[in-house]
């Protein structure tokens, strides 16, 4: 979001949030998604012998990657929208004429 605000000029409002959290959007979803299917296998396999640690340590990676996915498209707009440097009482009236 910082990278818009400067590099690009744009300024601090609903637009920058939604574009911000859009075009992180792709590299966010293809790297889950590709390193879940690398784990597919061995979760779908189940605790066979020889995985004893690869099982659970696959299971534990894709929770990681998927509460990482809620957390950067969902959490990090919304606490950026909040305590982002041009944070106002003015968000508000932003969102309404945005939503509108």
């Amino acid at each position: 979001y910082n990278h818009l605000e400067t590099e690009d000029g744009q300024l601090f409002d609903i637009n920058l949030i939604v574009r911000g959290a859009m075009e992180r959007l792709v590299p966010i979803l293809m790297t889950t998604l590709t390193t879940g299917l690398a784990l597919l296998p061995i979760i779908i396999g189940g605790n066979l012998p020889g995985q004893e640690i690869e099982h659970p340590m696959a299971i534990v990676i894709v929770g990681g990657l998927v509460s990482s996915i809620l957390l950067n498209l969902f959490v990090m707009p919304v606490m950026y929208w909040k305590f982002g440097v041009a944070g106002s009482a003015n968000n508000e009236i932003m969102v309404l004429e945005y939503v509108t």
